[in-house]
């Protein structure tokens, strides 16, 4: 099975690397703090509409394509090469789509590739293939 699909939205830029930590019971816990929240929110419900049937079994490969409103200086689809980090986009996206059951568990993805851009287009590009043999 082979999902692609293009989300139209302002990607968040808020990354899961923003967790904050308090301590309760002498125990430190870690909490979202809003921003972190409602970028969640947001990419959980974009990618609701695009959930298989059924979750991806074995191996997955995922290629996602960031696309950023273009801002001055920059133009349509050139490379973005500013925060927030590529991994840190990633980690979001994944536990996004495992929690809507993309696939079982985001262990499943064995081959990832990221590119983030400028674009007069905002949004997220996703393809997730699930692979049989991988290479």
């Amino acid at each position: 099975m082979t999902l692609n699909f293009f989300m139209p939205m302002k990607p968040p830029t808020v990354t899961h690397q923003e967790k904050k930590w308090t301590v309760r019971g002498g125990k430190p816990v870690s909490y979202e703090p809003a921003e972190l929240k409602a970028a969640r929110s947001k990419l959980m419900a974009h990618l609701g509409q695009y959930r298989p049937e059924r979750p991806l079994e074995g191996p997955v490969q995922l290629q996602a394509a960031w696309f950023f409103p273009t801002v001055k200086g920059h133009r349509d689809m050139d490379p973005k090469t500013t925060k927030p980090d590529t991994d840190n986009l990633q980690k979001l996206l994944k536990d996004c789509m495992t929690d809507l059951h993309f696939w079982h568990d985001d262990a499943q993805v064995y081959s990832e590739t990221v590119r983030k851009f400028w674009a007069d287009v905002p949004g997220i590009a996703v393809s997730v293939e699930e692979v049989n043999n991988p290479d």
